[in-house]
């Protein structure tokens, strides 16, 4: 387990455990159960006192928590008969993002993700998640493919934002951004989009464009990361803390906001703790969502979505 800063009381208790049970398992007369047990206990209150009431800084932090299921263990617990389909048929093929045809509850649908990657390789391989031009462009090919076979499109956004690289730039990173928005806005399937981690910038809205948008309960989904944000307007990248509290990105208050309708609850300590669980809550969300869409007209389920994002901010800051 990788433990967060904020985290380091818990490690300290539940290593004290660990250890007495490897003390334990070397030695068979040392019974060590009763204390080891006494140790839980307070690793649990403690788990559940830090998790009660996280701060928007600390909810970045659990966000972005290498241990958390990523795109990859979505699709590999939630849909069956998964066909990949690679490159965007002009430059390459970004492993950034990753998609394809797949079963949903036996029902034939389109999938597109953003993978982050689990280990230094593939990390490296994946690019951190950060899509480039292709990674975009290889989107709207998918969600062409879909609109033109009437198949639903489930997008799962995991980012800390397009890739700002020089060639991605030269390539035209943000048209490839406004372009994959743009189709988002068009077909006429249904487009559902869960935030599994981060959500970062115009790199997750091109792909979360969507009829119905929910969100883990401790993801993040904002136009700049909170480091971004502090170093423009206070040219200092350790005000993070303050610039997470304004730019409200928190599953909770998008809620509030009418950015997103929906918020998957995730197990005591997080996603990382509950790997299974959480893909299941996942899927049960996904479900749900769907079930509110298919059947409806192409002409009904466009209009749906773009009402959708045209009364985005009528709540106000107050709501």
């Amino acid at each position: 387990m990788n433990y967060l800063e904020f985290e380091k009381p818990l490690s300290e208790i539940e290593g004290k455990a660990e250890e007495l049970r490897a003390l334990a398992r070397g030695n068979k007369e040392m019974d060590v159960e009763k204390e080891a047990a006494a140790l839980d206990r307070k690793a649990e209150a403690l788990l559940k006192d830090l998790y009660k009431d996280l701060t928007p800084w600390r909810k970045c932090q659990v966000a972005r928590h290498p241990d958390r299921p990523h795109c990859k263990d979505y699709i590999e617990g939630l849909f069956t008969e998964y066909m990949p389909l690679a490159g965007d048929r002009n430059f390459a093929d970004d492993h950034a993002i990753m998609g394809g045809l797949a079963r949903f509850n036996d029902n034939p649908v389109v999938v597109i993700g953003q993978e982050k990657g689990h280990d230094t390789k593939t990390r490296i391989e994946r690019n951190f998640g950060m899509a480039r031009p292709e990674g975009y462009r290889k989107a709207i090919r998918l969600m062409d493919l879909a609109h033109r076979f009437r198949l639903p499109v489930i997008t799962l956004v995991d980012t800390p934002g397009a890739y700002p690289g020089k060639g991605a730039e030269e390539r035209g990173q943000a048209e490839a951004i406004a372009r994959a928005t743009q189709k988002c806005l068009e077909i006429g399937v249904p487009l559902v989009t869960v935030v599994i981690g981060e959500g970062g910038s115009g790199g997750a809205v091109a792909l979360a464009t969507a009829n119905r948008i929910a969100m883990l309960e401790h993801s993040v989904y904002s136009v700049i990361s909170p480091e971004g944000c502090a170093s423009i307007l206070w040219k200092d990248a350790e005000k993070m803390r303050e610039a997470a509290e304004a730019l409200r990105l928190t599953a909770q208050d998008l809620h509030k906001l009418g950015v997103i309708d929906r918020i998957i609850k995730e197990p005591l300590g997080g996603a990382q703790r509950g790997r299974r669980e959480t893909v299941e809550a996942v899927g049960k969300a996904i479900e749900m969502m769907l079930k509110e869409l298919v059947g409806r007209k192409p002409e009904w389920l466009i209009k749906d979505r773009r009402n959708k994002f045209l009364d985005m901010g009528s709540k106000g800051l107050a709501a």
